[in-house]
This record gives C-alpha cells, sequence and structure tokens, in this order.
C-alpha cells in the first residue's frame, strides 16, 4: 500500500498566493519535529519579493559564469525562484561535529513536518541546494552569519502549476532489513 500522503516535489509554481494561515501552520508543525538533546537547531527565514529579486539576480550570475542567459533560461529562473514563497532553511552551528550531525537531522525532520503540513493544506513544497545557497552574497542579503549558522536549502511552497510527478521508488524490500 502506497504512502497515503502523495505528497512530492512540485517543480512548477502557480502565481497564487499562499494562504498565510497555512503557513503559519506549518511553521507550528516545523518546531514539533524531533530534536536530539532539544537544541532547536532550525531557523526560517521568510524572503520577501526584495530579497527575492536579489537572490534571482545573484543566481542569474552564478549560472551564467560570465556569460549571458538566454531570455528562457532568464525566464525558467525567474519562474523558479519568484513564485510565489521563498523560506530559507539554516541550522545553528554546534561546535561538537557530532552534535552538528545530530543538528542536522533534526533540522531535516522540521523541513518534512514544514513540507507534509503544507501539504495537508493543498500546498506544494521543494526543499532545493545550489551555489546559491552556499554563496557569501546569498548569506548577506539574507541576514544570516556563517559564522553561527549554515543555510542547508532554499522552501520553495505554493500551488502545483502541473500535475504532480509520481517518481518510481525501490520496492520496500529492498531498503527494509531485519535483524534476528
Amino acid at each position: 500500500m502506497p504512502f497515503p500522503s502523495g505528497r512530492r516535489t512540485i517543480h512548477d509554481f502557480t502565481t497564487e498566493p499562499v494562504e498565510e494561515a497555512a503557513v503559519a501552520r506549518a511553521f507550528a508543525a516545523a518546531q514539533e519535529a524531533p530534536c536530539h538533546k532539544l537544541t532547536w537547531p532550525w531557523r526560517f527565514t521568510r524572503v520577501g519579493q526584495a530579497g527575492k529579486a536579489a537572490l534571482i539576480a545573484l543566481n542569474k550570475r552564478l549560472k551564467g559564469a560570465g556569460r549571458a542567459l538566454t531570455p528562457a533560461q532568464e525566464a525558467k529562473l525567474e519562474a523558479r525562484m519568484g513564485n510565489p514563497e521563498l523560506i530559507v532553511v539554516s541550522q545553528v552551528l554546534a561546535a561538537d561535529p557530532m552534535r552538528r550531525k545530530e543538528d542536522y537531522a533534526a533540522v531535516a525532520c522540521a523541513v518534512q513536518n514544514l513540507c507534509l503540513s503544507l501539504h495537508v493544506d493543498g500546498i506544494g513544497s521543494k526543499w532545493g541546494t545550489g551555489g546559491v545557497t552556499r554563496h557569501p552574497e546569498a548569506y548577506a542579503l539574507l541576514g544570516v552569519d556563517p559564522a553561527l549558522e549554515e543555510i542547508v536549502g532554499f522552501l520553495w511552497i505554493g500551488h502545483a502549476a502541473d500535475v504532480v510527478p509520481r517518481p518510481p521508488r525501490p520496492p520496500l524490500d529492498e531498503v527494509v532489513r531485519s535483524v534476528p
């Protein structure tokens, strides 16, 4: 029996606004994630239009790598990064390497809770990484101090523009094992 939620990564969104109450519920769900040692290492930064425009400009420079993007490439990048909501996910950095690893797992759990909550409200999501998420200029634009936090990804949320894809998954017997 397949997982009943049907939650999948959404790559293309409409421009329809995301309901504020749904976002608030999603943040509350994220806050309930499991967290080893109760460190609460996740941080979420909501990015407004000016911030998205600055990140889009930075990403265009990075993607172009010294050459101009085609109008089609620019339009695709703007649509992907600009619609409709962007939440930057970061992790408070622990000094201890093992704690840092455990905290990353907690951040991932918080993101999953957030995405599942949004899905219940009919809102899709995509957790992405890439050069722009690691670039020092992105940290500066977002007010994230890299000595204290690491950006672990961008989370786009919104209403799906297309049919939600359902990629094939490996059978459970390939990923689950038992030992006596």
